[in-house]
């Protein structure tokens, strides 16, 4: 029976029951601190600071316990994988360009935005990284971005103005006077 204190009888303390026998004892201060560190290394994932998290978990996965280790592969895996997914290399422009319109397609405007950046970075004479950038202004409502975008594409290759006067992609700028000014100036 459990000790009397002031003539009560004190609860025992027995470690809880579970169904495979009892909850082992609390773990050790270098779990407790590995586990901070996992904990912070999802986070800078989550914060999208993938090489940060992958030398993170690359140092947990070499001293931390077994138990994580394929858990940590995991997200080192996925950590190189987003590590790498930007660092596409091309042999063109244009292959570049392709790309960049392949993300745009597949909904993924911020990537695609970032590509045609790179483009431009390189080659600011590239003409058809402005009118993707346009286009991703026209599909994501930015109309003076599009309108800025379009200008410099046909400022440098007047063939852009009639390309862009059929692409369904500036359907949302038809009913903006400076869209069809900027596309039927002799009118």
């Amino acid at each position: 029976m459990a000790q009397m204190k002031n003539g009560t009888a004190a609860p025992s303390k027995k470690a809880p029951r579970i169904l495979a026998g009892t909850v082992p004892v609390a773990a050790d201060s270098s779990r407790a601190e590995t586990l901070a560190l996992y904990e912070a290394a999802l986070k800078l994932m989550q914060q999208g600071k993938y090489e940060d998290a992958h030398a993170a978990f690359e140092k947990m996965l070499a001293a931390g316990p077994g138990d994580l280790a394929d858990r940590i592969r995991m997200y080192i895996s996925a950590c190189l994988l987003q590590v790498t997914k930007g660092k596409a290399n091309f042999a063109t422009d244009e292959e570049h360009y392709d790309y960049a319109i392949y993300l745009l397609n597949d909904g993924h405007f911020d990537d695609a935005r970032t590509q045609f950046e790179r483009i431009l970075a390189r080659n600011n004479k590239a003409d058809y990284a402005f009118y993707g950038l346009a286009v991703l202004a026209s599909i994501t409502g930015e109309t003076h971005t599009c309108l800025e975008h379009l200008t410099e594409a046909i400022r440098q290759n007047p063939r852009n103005r009639i390309q862009a006067r059929s692409d369904s992609d500036f359907q949302d700028m038809a009913d903006d006077p400076r869209f069809t000014e900027l596309l039927y100036p002799e009118v």
